[in-house]
């Protein structure tokens, strides 16, 4: 047989393939985006319809975007560190991560705490705050589940299931943490742009 027809011999074309755990993983990222473009959306069109109480962002939320950058650098050195299976930094980036997922949500409880103390509450004052109240509330809820992930992920590292042989876990966690304080950023950006 010729070199040519070797070379006219067409390999079969492997399928696209992901982790079926990381599929599904994408799809609720997928779903949570659509879920605060419509809250978004509902706030600017409430917003136009006038009514509309102006008031200052709690400076909590300043300092919360600053915690969840750090968390999301904190994040990274664990994923890099499991990638060079070192395991004593994973440990410790994991801890890290972890204690400033709790930080960014009393600091968020504390933020709603300075809303009441300005009298602006979920229900009996205007819709803008209620707005403010949904949509970082709806942002905690799946803060808690990414700390929950962060947990069972640090649990792991502690069993010496997090290594760089198996990193489907780890990458998973790192892709909904990093969503996570995206969305937050995208979120406290849009509040201080439209309140």
């Amino acid at each position: 047989m010729s070199i040519d027809k070797i070379n006219t011999v067409e390999e079969a074309e492997q399928p696209l393939s992901m982790h079926p755990q990381k599929f599904a993983l994408w799809l609720f990222i997928v779903t949570v985006v659509m879920l605060f473009a419509a809250m978004t959306s509902a706030y600017i069109v409430r917003q136009g319809e006038g009514n509309w109480l102006i008031f200052d962002l709690p400076t909590l939320f300043y300092v919360n975007s600053g915690i969840i950058i750090l968390s999301s650098a904190t994040m990274h050195w664990a994923y890099t560190a499991a990638q060079k299976d070192n395991l004593g930094q994973v440990k410790l980036a994991m801890w890290l991560t972890t204690v400033l997922g709790f930080a960014f949500l009393v600091g968020q409880w504390e933020a709603w705490g300075v809303l009441v103390d300005a009298d602006l509450f979920f229900v009996g004052s205007n819709i803008s705050a209620s707005f403010l109240y949904v949509i970082t509330g709806l942002h905690a809820v799946h803060l808690i589940s990414g700390v929950i992930f962060l947990i069972i992920v640090l649990i792991s590292s502690y069993k010496y299931k997090v290594h760089s042989k198996n990193m489907t876990r780890m990458e998973m966690c790192v892709t909904y943490w990093h969503f996570l304080g995206g969305l937050w950023i995208y979120l406290f950006v849009f509040l201080l742009l439209n309140h």
